[in-house]
């Protein structure tokens, strides 16, 4: 790597360009011959995955004037989305309201609050769902006011990894890829990086991860038999294998990847190696399996305060 630092005219620059990190330890156990790789999200600017997403939608509604001065964004999140949105809103002067479950953890509220931020809170126990339907209603009635950015229709939303993740990875690892595996949460990071994939060689295989129950607990991930299914998810010709995966082995392989490879990374980045060690195992010698990594452990932290004052 160039020891150079990049100069950007704005925060919203440095969003993309994320590193991979081989996954030694996670090799060992899938067997000899195999290769490993993990795409570091969390090294967006806003800490995850969503900083891709959130930049593309907004930037395309600029462009096509759907934001006028004043009109508020809003959209429906769990969480690392409305970080997103939040960070880019603030660096482009764009207003946001978020809707999000009332169950999120602390860490994300009191980030997304510390932009300005507006945030409406939905029923914990309708999760993403009771979001976007909340969503959907704060839009009927007053439509003048809003830019509904629909995350889960929007077309930025895959357009985003088709333009940055799928070419990215090919830049890194080349032909050398035969399996990419990446979760289920919008569905716009597999649609769009296998799309990208499959133009470049139809033959790599390309792998959901998705949780095996709708009682689970790996947040950003969606279990679609249960949900209300992405619009933007056209998994025809692109998706080649869909796995169910347990809350325990996630979380399991998200401690392993904190103690054995130094990633205090999220659950559903657990979820996601879990499913690339299944593939790497099943595929045996010659195998190059690339996953995602989509956001740091620390998102998920309870306690978290901005304190402008402190007593020493």
């Amino acid at each position: 790597m160039s020891s150079a630092l990049a100069c950007a005219q704005s925060v919203v620059d440095l969003v993309g360009g994320t590193p991979l990190v081989r996954l030694r330890s996670v090799e060992q156990r899938a067997g000899a011959g195999v290769e490993i790789w993990a795409k570091c999200e969390f090294a967006n600017p806003g800490g995850s995955v969503k900083d891709r997403a959130a930049r593309q939608i907004i930037l395309d509604a600029l462009a096509a004037g759907q934001l006028p001065a004043g009109r508020r964004l809003i959209d429906a999140t769990s969480g690392n989305t409305g970080v997103a949105y939040s960070m880019i809103g603030a660096a482009l002067g764009v207003p946001i309201t978020l809707v999000m479950p009332a169950n999120v953890s602390l860490a994300r509220k009191q980030i997304t609050a510390a932009y300005g931020t507006e945030v409406i809170y939905s029923s914990e126990l309708e999760g993403t769902d009771g979001a976007i339907t909340m969503a959907r209603a704060l839009v009927a009635a007053r439509p003048e006011a809003y830019y509904y950015a629909d995350q889960y229709s929007n077309e930025s939303n895959p357009r985003a990894h088709y333009l940055g993740t799928g070419p990215e990875i090919l830049d890194a690892v080349g032909d050398r890829i035969t399996h990419f595996v990446a979760g289920i949460g919008t569905t716009g990071t597999v649609m769009g990086t296998s799309r990208r994939l499959k133009e470049h060689r139809a033959s790599i295989q390309v792998v959901t991860v998705e949780p095996d129950d709708s009682l689970h607990g790996l947040e950003g991930l969606k279990h679609l038999e249960s949900s209300l299914v992405p619009s933007i998810w056209r998994p025809e010709g692109l998706i080649d294998r869909r796995l169910a995966m347990a809350t325990d082995e996630a979380w399991d392989a998200a401690e392993q990847l904190c103690t054995e490879e130094g990633l205090f990374v999220g659950h559903s980045s657990g979820a996601a190696v879990a499913g690339a060690l299944r593939v790497a195992r099943e595929a045996g010698p010659g195998a190059c399996v690339v996953t995602v990594l989509p956001d740091r452990g620390d998102r998920y932290f309870g306690p978290l305060r901005w304190e402008k004052q402190y007593v020493w």
